[in-house]
């Protein structure tokens, strides 16, 4: 099956040091998201760098049938729905990786 990245930035410059409570309930919601995604194993691994300036970033690589799939269940993230996140969506092929059970 196919996979894909996305990477995921802050959308505001202060989000680390002061994020509101509303981007705080998109990040829960954005977690929760990913781990019955990784549960039901569409989600292969997520997480972020742990610098909190403009070059943080965070990762989910996934596996779906088709392009329109990995957009749509980017685009679906909450944390990215309402605006907490800006998302790039990639094809990306895992060249190693530990066996999955």
């Amino acid at each position: 099956m196919p996979q894909y990245l996305y990477r995921i930035r802050p959308a505001r410059s202060e989000f680390y040091d002061a994020p509101t409570p509303e981007e705080s309930r998109a990040v829960d919601l954005h977690f929760l998201y990913l781990k019955r995604a990784a549960e039901e194993g569409t989600v292969i691994l997520a997480g972020r760098t742990l610098n909190e300036d403009e070059a943080g970033f965070g990762i989910v690589i996934f596996t779906v049938a088709s392009e329109q799939e990995a957009r749509r269940f980017a685009d679906e993230d909450p944390a990215v729905q309402v605006g907490v996140f800006r998302m790039d969506l990639f094809p990306f092929r895992v060249a190693l990786a530990p066996p999955r059970s």
